[in-house]
C-alpha cells in the first residue's frame, strides 16, 4: 500500500473537505475561503492544503452565518448531499445561532415595503437618475 492511500484515509486537505461535504460548489472557492480566514480549524486560521481529521472543530462563515461543525467521516469522494450531511455533526450553539438569524431576517422582511409590480420603463428610468445623484 503507497504512503498516499494511507494518508487519504485519515487526513484530508481542510479544502477539500469543505468541497466534498458541499460547503462551497467548487474546490478554488473553497480554497479563497481558507486563505481568505473565513475558516477557523480547532479555533485557528489555517491554510488550504491543512490536514483535517476526524473529531476536529470547523467553524465556516458564509456572509452573516457561521456554522459550528464537529467533523465526524472523512469523505473519499464527493457524492451526493446525504453522504455529505453526514460527514459533520452540527453543534447545537451553531444550530440555535442560525435559528435565531433566520427568525430576525423574517421579521426584517416583514416590515420592509415590497412594490405591488415591477417598475415601468419610465419609473425605471427615474430610479436611475435619484441614483445616480446621490
Amino acid at each position: 500500500m503507497s504512503r498516499a492511500s494511507v494518508d487519504s484515509v485519515d487526513r484530508v486537505r481542510i479544502d477539500k473537505w469543505l468541497w466534498c461535504v458541499r460547503f462551497y460548489k467548487s474546490r478554488a472557492q473553497a480554497s479563497e475561503a481558507v486563505a481568505g480566514g473565513k475558516v477557523h480549524l480547532n479555533g485557528e486560521r489555517v491554510k488550504p492544503a491543512h490536514p483535517v481529521r476526524v473529531g476536529d472543530r470547523v467553524e465556516v462563515t458564509q456572509g452573516a452565518i457561521v456554522r459550528e461543525v464537529n467533523i465526524a467521516l472523512l469523505p473519499e469522494r464527493r457524492g451526493p448531499a446525504t453522504e455529505a450531511a453526514g460527514c459533520y455533526e452540527e453543534t447545537a450553539a451553531s444550530i440555535a445561532l442560525r435559528a435565531r438569524l433566520k427568525e430576525q431576517h423574517a421579521l426584517a422582511a416583514a416590515f420592509a415595503p415590497r412594490p405591488k409590480a415591477r417598475p415601468d420603463k419610465r419609473q425605471r428610468r427615474r430610479l436611475m437618475k435619484l441614483r445616480r445623484q446621490e
